[in-house]
């Protein structure tokens, strides 16, 4: 047995038996060794960022992580992006990332870099294996700092002669860490502001907090305190949908977010972080909460929010007899022109019961939060870290990770070219996908923000940095070169006819919504 069936073995053995791949000469053994371990499933990605976005997906939806395997610094490097989201959002990842034989570094080879001065900034957890007989502990270290509460990213860096050279056998992964209760001071304290002061006080809730159970159970504490409940602009992974309790979320427009705020004298945040502006805009403050207000901690990452808001619930009384029955929405197929309004009315129609949407619509999903909480239940997912092109290959490890259910992908065309390989991927591994990309030919978020930052009104050179055209992008034909079926829409009712025939098919399916 060499160094790299040691590594495969213990993490099959572990349960991390997804690897998401895209692989290079020294990362030739751990290949050859899939073939030989079974129990790993093994997905290829024709680009680093599909690799790491998927890993993340997969986190998010399965609760346990999965592996990638990277080639050299380059390697890495290409999936850096993805791995910063995946960071954002807290999801356990062991990236295996291949290195040049221990004697070979020394010669600075083409290919040689700072391996591990690459991986730090996004990784929590970072080794190099000295020897072959090191690996398999190694592995299992990564794996356990993976699992750990609040997960973490862990980068293993397996020189090739570790991987070639014989290994004693596999290691045992160390007991999972359990996932930390609470503070039952920061419950009794959150329930003392709550009885003082519930209508002037918000509970700013993400993370686990954001499940079926955490919602139904802030429902009740707003019911009995009249205090608010909203989620951070972007989150992880939420609830929504039919029966499930429909909360805000603090809008991105800095104006628009101090204006909801404006009311507040006290934030308890769960699991959350201090409401901030995404960038610094002149004139404009970069945290949101008003003056004056306290901010207060209930729960921090890797803690268990739904215990909590358990607790909290018992501290000031609160049952589900407090709630009353949110009114029920009808939802209607819209018809006539595509606008942001009868886009999310079709979308919202459309989603199939227990789907998942991974949201990157950027300027054009800011209208779909509304009616969407009427829609059949799903979960919906966001991009935590900013880094452009995360949707597509997150969706990738959310289908691998719920093979039963429905994935759409909502993204706009800018960012869909950052990780289009994704499209590949999600037909060789015939992925239950419905990829939306909404064509408006320009970086329409980047217009916007061109005004927000004070930087004028843009010249013929600004323009040609914004838009999307001269060619225009082809993304029906895109996709039927990587295997997928597509077809263009131009009106609401090809929209709905066309979301509801993709829904409806098995296998990945794209629709280019041209506005």
């Amino acid at each position: 047995m060499n160094g790299a069936e040691s590594l495969v073995r213990t993490m099959v053995k572990g349960g991390v038996d997804v690897c998401f791949s895209n692989p290079g000469t020294s990362e030739m053994h751990f290949v050859a060794a899939l073939d030989r371990v079974p129990g790993m499933r093994c997905v290829l990605g024709l680009f680093e960022g599909v690799v790491t976005g998927a890993a993340d997906g997969y986190f998010r939806m399965k609760g346990t992580p999965a592996s990638t395997l990277l080639h050299l610094g380059p390697g890495l490097a290409n999936g850096l992006a993805n791995l910063h989201n995946a960071k954002k959002a807290n999801s356990g990842i062991v990236n295996i990332v291949g290195q040049h034989a221990v004697y070979h570094i020394d010669y600075n080879a083409p290919l040689t870099s700072d391996i591990e001065g690459l991986a730090r900034p996004m990784s929590s957890w970072v080794r190099t294996s000295p020897d072959s007989k090191s690996v398999a502990a190694d592995g299992a270290a990564a794996i356990a700092a993976a699992k750990s509460a609040p997960p973490q990213i862990a980068t293993l860096i397996l020189p090739a002669d570790t991987a070639w050279n014989e290994a004693d056998g596999i290691a045992e992964v160390p007991a999972e860490q359990q996932r930390a209760s609470y503070s039952p001071q920061a419950v009794e304290q959150a329930a003392k502001i709550l009885h003082g002061d519930g209508e002037g006080t918000l509970l700013l809730m993400t993370g686990s907090a954001l499940s079926e159970q955490g919602l139904a159970l802030a429902e009740r504490i707003a019911a009995k305190t009249g205090c608010t409940v909203m989620g951070p602009t972007f989150r992880p992974r939420m609830a929504r949908g039919r029966g499930r309790f429909s909360i805000d979320r603090i809008h991105y427009v800095i104006d628009n977010a101090l204006q909801m705020l404006a009311r507040f004298r006290h934030i308890v945040l769960v699991e959350s972080d201090d409401p901030v502006a995404f960038f610094a805009y002149p004139n404009k403050p970069s945290i949101l909460k008003p003056e004056g207000c306290e901010v207060h901690r209930m729960t921090s990452w890797g803690e268990n929010s739904v215990a909590a808001l358990e607790a909290l619930a018992g501290a000031v009384k609160a049952s589900a007899k407090d709630v009353k029955p949110q009114a029920a929405a009808e939802l209607l197929k819209p018809t006539g022109a595509l606008t942001h309004a009868s886009i999310a009315q079709s979308i919202a129609y459309a989603i199939p019961e227990n789907a998942i949407l991974v949201d990157e619509s950027l300027t054009t999903g800011r209208a779909f939060f509304p009616p969407t909480a009427a829609a059949a239940p799903h979960d919906w997912l966001q991009n935590m870290g900013g880094s452009i092109g995360f949707s597509t290959p997150l969706s990738i490890g959310a289908a691998i990770a719920c093979p039963d259910r429905k994935v759409i992908c909502m993204v706009g065309d800018g960012s869909a070219m950052y990780t289009i390989q994704s499209l590949w991927t999600q037909a060789r591994e015939n992925l239950n996908i419905v990829t939306i990309v909404f064509a408006n030919r320009i970086y329409q978020i980047l217009r916007g923000e061109f005004d927000n930052v004070g930087a004028g009104e843009p010249g013929q050179r600004a323009n040609d940095m914004l838009r999307l055209d001269r060619p225009t992008l082809d993304f029906v034909a895109l996709a039927k070169g990587m295997g997928v079926p597509g077809r263009a829409v131009t009106n609401a009712d090809e929209f709905n006819k066309a979301l509801a025939e993709a829904v409806a098919e098995p296998g990945p399916r794209l629709i280019e919504v041209q506005m």
